[in-house]
């Protein structure tokens, strides 16, 4: 029987303190690994079919026979592990801004493994994805100007709701525009929100991009014994 509590790391980033946590969700009797960034939740593997629906959507809308993806927050690695899931990707890079989070993948101690290490279609980045997407030369320094077929985003709670207020711009007609430049002609850029869809949100999209809507992620909560909704935003070139 495993433990009913154990904080596995602990560590000071520049957003703050950050935890990782095993518990025993004993009305589940599952283990789950949460993320405390202070002393708020920050994410979980309770639930995680947003964040797989996060990469599935648009791989499975996708022209590109071998696209090259990129994803904005590492986190628990199920939306990356989702994209290298799909065969015909061609490479897969993450851009993470918290090193801890980089360090738990690299140890192998979350429930992934080190699937993301060991797969080498995927490489790990070390930035802040919102200063990257304001640089003119892109977000790969090892390849300057490089674009994607696809740009999933997974950091803030929702387009309105951000872990750090330094993110607001990123989500005016500017920073949309620029990750628009950043993909290839019919890349798709997907956006997780926490929050059911924003319709002001899907038409501000459309300003930038040439089609946009938002997709509700339904889930039965086994914890509350509730539907819940959460939404991916597509967004295309």
């Amino acid at each position: 029987m495993s433990e009913l509590f154990k904080e596995l790391d602990y560590q000071k980033t520049p957003l703050g303190e950050i935890s990782l946590r095993r518990r025993k969700q004993l009305k589940l009797d599952k283990d789950i690994f949460e993320v405390i960034l202070n002393d708020e939740h920050l994410m979980s593997n309770l639930f995680v079919s947003s964040e797989v629906a996060l990469a599935s959507i648009p791989l499975k809308e996708m022209r590109t026979k071998s696209p090259d993806i990129l994803i904005g927050g590492l986190g628990l690695g199920y939306t990356a592990k989702e994209v290298l899931s799909h065969q015909h990707v061609k490479s897969l890079t993450i851009i993470e801004y918290l090193e801890p989070v980089i360090s738990w993948h690299q140890k192998g101690i979350l429930p992934i493994g080190k699937l993301l290490f060991e797969d080498p279609r995927c490489d790990i980045i070390s930035s802040d994805f919102f200063k990257s997407a304001f640089d003119v030369i892109g977000f790969d320094p090892n390849k300057k100007y490089r674009k994607f077929d696809g740009i999933f985003l997974d950091i803030d709670h929702a387009p309105d709701f951000h872990l750090n207020s330094n993110h607001a711009k990123f989500y005016g007609i500017e920073g949309l525009e620029n990750i628009k430049y950043n993909l290839n002609d019919n890349g798709l850029f997907t956006l997780w929100s926490n929050n059911p869809p924003d319709n002001d949100f899907v038409e501000l999209l459309k300003e930038v991009f040439d089609n946009a809507r938002a997709e509700k992620v339904t889930f039965y909560n086994s914890l509350l014994e509730v539907d819940c909704t959460q939404t991916v935003y597509i967004a295309k070139k």
